[in-house]
């Protein structure tokens, strides 16, 4: 993708504006609603209140601290880590120490590190899913990995045949959100050598290391310094390729921890989970956000509320606001400007549609229900 597509997908990177960021922003959030499996009632209630979480700080226009109650750790927010960690990470403990056994019963499965030809069949469309969605969020500015994972895995868990699998072993999802977590990572290369705009916090520690090295990213990197642009794709095949050479090896031993009791394990989990958190900003603050995310994730699952809608909320708030102040303050508060623009009305249009395609089946049963009391 890098290698072939990089200047017309660096075109279509190029014509996004504020308007359209938002907007699509709004797609996202609304195909989310439209993906999670369960109650929507839950998934906009979660939404929404990643949304809520996300404006925690600084306000980036007037510098006013918001929701932080005059706590000097939070001017700057929560960190994505954090949450992350909280509602996945130790809500997981917390659920496997409710089950008797944890960590034994999957010691006789483990029979070969080869996939089957089943396998093979059952995750090659979920790769090319992954691979779609990670490559056109790595090209978006605020996209990144981590946002590509959480949506390849949100689609191969409603169009999957095997959802009931999922969080089981379903291998659609490991394959999908992978694909998709691997395409991001390389194509968030794109608008960085093609525009010099960092997509996100790793590729403007790039520019950084670039500018150190007199480098100056954009258009004129692939003409100026065409060592530095082949010798970055041919980095990521030799890493790939060194991935599969100390991974499948080494999987072996990562399936040994299984043969460990779990009350011994997890408290191990809980401290690598710890420092792996205080690390991020040498904070013990962030450790304690994080235990009391654990305890309202582990409440969420009680409740049969999804977290990954959440996180999407979480990540995409932030962004969303200042794309939409920024669009009002170039459009001089013309909030007709999110539909004159074509690209930014396709994408409402579009969302508007996934809003209708969600409300058909509540109005069909609903229409039922009255014909039927009629009846």
């Amino acid at each position: 993708m890098l290698a072939g597509f990089a200047a017309p997908l660096a075109e279509v990177a190029f014509k996004f504006g504020p308007a359209e960021y938002f907007s699509l922003m709004v797609l996202g959030l609304i195909g989310a609603v439209v993906l999670a499996s369960g109650s929507l009632v839950k998934a906009i209630g979660m939404i929404l209140l990643g949304l809520l979480l996300g404006l925690i700080g600084t306000d980036v226009n007037s510098g006013v601290a918001r929701y932080s109650f005059d706590i000097p750790q939070l001017s700057d927010g929560i960190g994505f880590v954090s949450v992350a960690m909280g509602v996945f990470g130790f809500a997981e403990i917390m659920l496997n120490l409710e089950k008797k056994g944890t960590g034994e019963t999957f010691l006789n499965k483990v029979t070969t590190l080869i996939p089957t030809w089943t396998d093979v069949k059952r995750m090659t469309p979920s790769i090319l899913r992954g691979t779609t969605i990670g490559s056109i969020l790595g090209i978006l500015p605020g996209g990144g990995a981590a946002l590509a994972a959480f949506g390849a895995y949100t689609v191969e868990k409603k169009s999957s045949k095997y959802s009931e699998e999922f969080g089981k072993g379903a291998i659609e999802g490991v394959a999908g959100p992978e694909s998709a977590n691997n395409a991001a990572a390389q194509t968030s290369f794109i608008p960085l050598l093609t525009l010099g705009i960092p997509p996100n916090a790793v590729m403007a520690l790039m520019v950084g290391a670039m500018t150190i090295h007199n480098i100056q990213p954009g258009p004129q990197v692939m003409t100026s310094n065409p060592a530095l642009f082949w010798g970055l794709i041919a980095s990521m095949w030799i890493g790939n390729v060194m991935l599969i050479l100390l991974n499948l090896p080494l999987i072996g031993i990562w399936v040994k921890l299984l043969k460990i009791p779990y009350r011994l394990l997890y408290p191990a989990i809980l401290v690598f989970c710890c420092i792996g958190v205080y690390t991020v900003n040498n904070s013990v603050f962030d450790v304690f956000i994080t235990a009391g995310f654990g305890v309202i994730g582990y409440m969420f699952f009680k409740f049969g509320c999804e977290p990954a809608p959440l996180l999407l909320g979480f990540v995409l708030g932030p962004m969303m606001e200042e794309n939409f102040r920024r669009a009002l303050l170039l459009s001089r508060g013309d909030f007709t400007t999110f539909v004159t623009r074509p690209l930014s009305l396709g994408l409402l249009v579009a969302a508007a549609l996934l809003v209708v395609i969600v409300a058909l089946p509540a109005i069909k049963k609903s229409r039922q229900e009255v014909f039927s009391e009629e009846l």
